[in-house]
């Protein structure tokens, strides 16, 4: 039985950054990562797959960085872990031993169940797997009235992609009254939910799926809860994604109450030498303290270097305290993105907060060929001004700014240290000098603190 100083059970973005930064680290350890599939999919390109890249294998990713680190690939499904005797089964029937072992097994997309029909052909699930997503991609092909049921960051886009194939007909139905509900403030929902009715997609808000209906086995159409019903050739159900966690709790490993496995600040488990990263382990937010749900593969990324550095004794300090959760899409030309609290995670959790707004130009001047509107939203505690959250939506701008207000959160910054950042700015990159968005929604958020002490 060989035996291998680290195995790494997943190659998805939290399994191979933990086995490049260990390797890195380490060059004389031995390094095993066990992979379910020979092609892996960088997961939130999926929905792309289906207009914009119209090819799986353009959305392909793997260890190969790992590899020429000197890291070891066998692909197969691990089948059972025995950690006193620190033994990995595949399904071949070989074994191996380890001193040390990494979970990064990520999430499966969860089954609807739930609802009458669900098993019925041609209904299908944003699965994070090479051979699933070509099947589907190939099924697609001739389907013409297609339903995504769930209008989350994954079933959005996949719906506007498809919606993109003009012989294509697409519904996508979400339950909340709007979609992008449980990582946006109701004001960026509604705008993305406007956006996506501008789409060429039917979309139904505050519905509710009732049953999955069919003739001989085979999906044709679909019943709401009021009773209506829609035609459906091909339905694609996007309604979330659990920790996945068999292998592990099959071998002992503890769960909490999101079903993710049990970890400390630095991906340690209640067992000595067993370490748990990205999706299928435990985060906490980072003001509430409390169990979350958030699984992003740069928030895996983050947690898998820090393990990484840190798998063969602590480098490097841990500085943030919990997950703050930082979302991006772009919607109809539109690029919106969130990071930390908002109304529906602050209010819950008792959370004093003001709310400020400010818009201008992402360029300067405004006539600038390229220029588009630039809004910021900044979420503020009215005690010491820090940054609890905020959100962004404009041109591609965007995309990076959120990053700033994350930095921000992060490192406790208060808008009375935002108001003199320093900052570079050019006419055809950035807003001009005297309006940056974030900057002037601090100030704003010091004039309604001094307002509210008055």
């Amino acid at each position: 039985m060989k035996k291998f100083d680290v195995i790494i059970i997943g190659a998805g973005p939290a399994g191979v950054i933990t086995g490049i930064t260990t390797k890195k680290q380490n060059p004389n350890k031995s390094i095993l990562i066990l992979r379910e599939e020979e092609k892996g999919l960088v997961p939130c390109g999926i929905p792309y797959i289906f207009h914009n890249l119209n090819s799986v294998d353009e959305n392909i990713t793997g260890p190969k960085a790992f590899i020429d680190l000197g890291g070891e690939v066998i692909t197969d499904s691990v089948i059972d872990v025995n950690i006193k005797d620190k033994i990995v089964k595949i399904q071949s029937g070989e074994s191996f031993s380890f001193e040390k072992l990494v979970f990064a097994t990520g999430s499966r997309a969860v089954v609807a169940s739930f609802i009458p029909g669900h098993d019925l052909e041609n209904v299908f699930y944003i699965k994070k797997s090479y051979n699933y997503i070509n099947n589907l991609f190939n099924k697609l092909k001739d389907k013409k009235n297609i339903v995504v049921v769930g209008g989350g960051f994954i079933g959005a886009e996949m719906a506007e992609q498809l919606a993109m194939n003009t012989d294509k007909n697409i519904s996508l139905i979400e339950g909340e009254e709007f979609c992008f509900s449980k990582a946006f403030s109701n004001t960026l929902s509604e705008i993305a939910t406007a956006k996506l009715k501008k789409s060429n997609i039917d979309v139904h808000t505050s519905t509710l799926v009732e049953e999955v209906l069919g003739e001989n086995g085979l999906v044709d159409r679909v019943r709401f809860k009021n009773n209506k019903e829609i035609k459906a050739d091909a339905i694609i159900f996007a309604v979330g994604y659990k920790p996945n966690v068999e292998v592990a709790t099959k071998a002992g490993l503890q769960t909490n109450t999101a079903g993710a496995i049990i970890v400390d600040n630095y991906g340690c488990t209640l067992e000595e030498n067993i370490y748990a990263v990205g999706d299928c382990s435990q985060t906490l937010g980072f003001l509430t303290g409390r169990n979350d749900y958030i699984m992003l593969a740069s928030t895996a990324t983050a947690e898998a270097r820090l393990l990484g550095y840190n798998l063969f004794g602590i480098k490097i300090k841990k500085t943030f305290n919990g997950t703050i959760g930082v979302f991006s899409t772009k919607i109809n030309k539109l690029v919106m993105a969130a990071a930390g609290l908002n109304e529906k995670s602050a209010i819950p959790a008792n959370i004093d907060f003001i709310t400020t707004q400010f818009s201008a130009f992402d360029r300067h001047p405004s006539l600038i060929k390229d220029a588009s509107p630039l809004t910021a939203k900044l979420y503020v505690s009215p005690l010491d001004g820090s940054i609890l959250g905020g959100e962004l939506w404009g041109g591609e701008s965007v995309g990076e700014l959120i990053n700033v207000i994350s930095l921000a959160i992060q490192k406790e910054v208060t808008i009375y240290e935002l108001i003199s950042f320093q900052i570079g700015t050019h006419p055809l990159l950035t807003s001009a000098p005297t309006m940056p968005v974030i900057v002037k929604a601090a100030e704003m958020a010091i004039s309604k603190i001094q307002s509210l002490r008055k």
